[in-house]
């Protein structure tokens, strides 16, 4: 069977966890990362499985649902496998009579209970607000990590009124060099996008890079762009950028900043994948991941250079072997 059903305590609500995107209702919404594409994207993508969690009144009616999907990573220590689920926002509510965060904390349960056996921990990240279902989440067992993000105003003011003139000056010497970035168009751009973003994350235990189908279907789905930065045709910086309700989500991003020094490939990645964004009309530039909670980050101080809005936020974390959970939750307390 590819369906988990059972009856949730909300008003005798369905909840239904789907494992198959032939299966999958008509869900709607903006939020690509709530989405049906995605979901085909995650199923269509080794390493990666996709779980979308449908809640449905008694007339039948989707009242809210949930991606979240399990990422196999290999590593060099025991177990050697490590599978983990993550889930990137609340998921997508339709106008009903039925409280928020109670359908949260059961969409949450439905597939805390269907992965649980299968991961090592599920990790829920990118909230809407800091303290959104806190209850509930507590209830099943997560824990919450101080976390940071950061994200970045294009509707109000052009990205070059919110940066520094000595900043500025860095981004125009560097694109009179001959610095670009443009958007992947071409097997060998690909090529050399994929090869330098995990060439750049290979020391990185934490940060998951996903197969090159993942990316070449975002591509093409239209729901994400590729980056890369050239001088002189050698491709120095990479970026991937999904859109999603509106706003711009940098996903991924690589640089080559030893070797080119000189023209800041960080910088020009960053700030011509935000000049894109702008361009194209999106409300913000949203970062996805500024690196860990640590009091200095140097990569966030980075970031933060560009003008963007720090923001506290919680990621929470909840791991299958009891007692390391019940650590960590004293540890985090």
């Amino acid at each position: 069977m590819n369906i988990l059903l059972y009856l949730c305590s909300v008003d005798e609500l369905k909840t239904t966890v789907y494992r198959k995107s032939k299966d999958l209702p008509a869900v709607e919404g903006d939020n690509f990362f709530h989405s049906k594409r995605l979901f085909e994207i995650l199923e269509h993508t080794p390493r990666q499985k996709p779980y979308m969690v449908v809640v449905e009144d008694e007339q039948g009616r989707i009242v809210s649902h949930m991606l979240g999907f399990l990422r196999y990573r290999t590593i060099i220590f025991p177990p050697f496998l490590l599978i983990h689920c993550s889930v990137l926002s609340e998921g997508v509510y339709a106008e009903s009579e039925y409280h928020k965060e109670e359908l949260f904390g059961e969409m949450l349960k439905a597939l805390t209970r269907k992965v649980n056996s299968q991961v090592l921990y599920i990790e829920v990240s990118h909230l809407s607000q800091k303290m959104l279902g806190y209850k509930q989440l507590r209830q099943l067992g997560f824990y919450p990590v101080n976390w940071m993000s950061i994200h970045n105003s294009l509707h109000s003011h052009a990205p070059e009124e919110r940066i520094s003139e000595k900043l500025q000056r860095r981004i125009d010497v560097a694109h009179a060099k001959g610095v670009t970035t443009e958007a992947v168009s071409t097997e060998e751009d690909f090529k050399a996008f994929s090869k330098l973003l995990r060439h750049h994350n290979i020391l990185k235990p934490k940060r998951y890079i996903p197969d090159d189908i993942f990316f070449r279907q975002m591509m093409a789905s239209g729901d994400g762009r590729l980056f890369v930065t050239k001088y002189h045709g050698k491709v120095i910086g990479c970026s991937a950028c999904a859109y999603s309700n509106g706003n711009a989500y940098l996903w991924y991003s690589a640089f080559r900043r030893k070797t080119y020094m000189h023209l800041h490939p960080d910088v020009m990645t960053i700030w011509d994948t935000m000049k894109d964004a702008y361009d194209r009309g999106f409300q913000h530039m949203c970062f996805m991941d500024v690196g860990l909670p640590f009091s200095k980050n140097p990569f966030r101080e980075f970031i933060l250079r560009f003008g963007g809005k720090e923001q506290s936020t919680y990621r929470w974390f909840r791991f299958s072997i009891k007692w390391v959970n019940k650590l960590l939750a004293w540890i985090y307390r």
